[in-house]
């Protein structure tokens, strides 16, 4: 392992300044996603920016009815706290499916978001990799493709984004709150990470130095009825071959409002529009939500190797959905 510094700032725009100034500076939450870098070489940091230490570990109820979620509360006390579990029950889903118990009590929510792809060649530092190694070469593209995205992935990079809470959070319009050397924004969730385009490297749209700091939750009435639903190859510590995240309105029998989002399908948490569009208004039938989902997925793109990935998607839409008519 390569030596590097260690700081701990004491407030946000610290730690901001200091990785914005610092060349080879990066922030680090619970280590999970950068401390596995490190150990394979595929992460080379002058300087680690701890951030944990910042008073960004609560989650507090706002007037309106939502929450605000502060990017170092842990993943574990996350997916416990009562009124994440009541109110938005796909969140805390989520949180669950992820990783090992003992990941979950070191993850944070804001490194959970900021972590990178799981793709076996990414991972890899000896083989070509364009989100590694800008201009090398994408080695998915003709190597194992079992993985690779479906929707929204370019010639340049095929790999799917690992998180399942992003998912869910792209699911009930969570927005994301940053710091940055330009000063503070909010983010929506489904505009912070990014397509590979021509410049796969950048997995999100932040700005060097740009630290996310919480992340709120919009009161929601629909998320109060939602599941995540995750497919994978084996029951736990296993990142989503396809993933579903939904909220569903019924009333009687007609959807209402409905929100749907895909995981393991993307380079990005896919917000599923067209699905929502097709379903508002239809009836609450496995026909319909069959139709819904061929209507996100027409758009896909396969190899033999990932195909089946959208019969898949499609038929994990339609049993969450129908798992979620069964509890109105």
């Amino acid at each position: 392992m390569r030596p590097f510094a260690y700081e701990r700032p004491a407030t946000a725009e610290e730690a901001v300044a200091l990785v914005a100034t610092r060349p080879g500076a990066v922030f680090l939450g619970g280590g999970t996603n950068l401390v596995e870098h490190l150990k394979l070489g595929i992460a080379r940091p002058r300087v680690l920016v701890d951030v944990t230490g910042l008073p960004l570990d609560t989650v507090e109820e706002l007037p309106d009815g939502g929450l605000r979620i502060g990017a170092t509360v842990r993943n574990a006390d996350l997916a416990a706290h009562p009124v994440v579990r009541e109110r938005y029950p796909v969140v805390s889903q989520a949180l669950v499916s992820g990783g090992s118990a003992q990941l979950r009590n070191a993850a944070t929510l804001g490194g959970n978001l900021m972590q990178r792809t799981r793709c076996v060649y990414f991972q890899d530092p000896d083989t070509p990799c364009n989100k590694r190694e800008p201009g090398s070469g994408c080695s998915a593209l003709s190597g194992f493709t079992g993985h690779n995205a479906v929707l929204g992935a370019s010639e340049h990079c095929v790999a799917v984004h690992p998180s399942d809470v992003a998912v869910a959070l792209c699911a009930v319009d969570a927005v994301v709150m940053t710091v940055g050397p330009s000063g503070r924004r909010r983010v929506p969730l489904t505009r912070l990470h990014r397509l590979p385009g021509d410049a796969p490297e950048r997995d999100t749209g932040l700005e060097r130095g740009e630290l996310i700091t919480a992340v709120q939750l919009p009161p929601l009435p629909t998320a109060a009825r939602s599941r995540y639903r995750k497919v994978r190859d084996r029951a736990s510590f296993s990142f989503a071959l396809v993933s579903v995240a939904a909220a569903l309105d019924l009333e009687g029998g007609t959807v209402r409002d409905v929100r749907v989002a895909f995981g393991g399908v993307a380079p990005k948490p896919w917000r599923a529009t067209r699905a929502e569009t097709a379903l508002r208004g239809a009836p609450g039938t496995a026909e319909s939500f069959a139709t819904a989902a061929h209507a996100e997925l027409a758009a896909a793109r396969t190899v033999p190797g990932n195909a089946y990935k959208v019969p898949l998607a499609c038929d994990t839409l339609v049993a969450t959905l129908l798992d979620l008519c069964e509890g109105s």
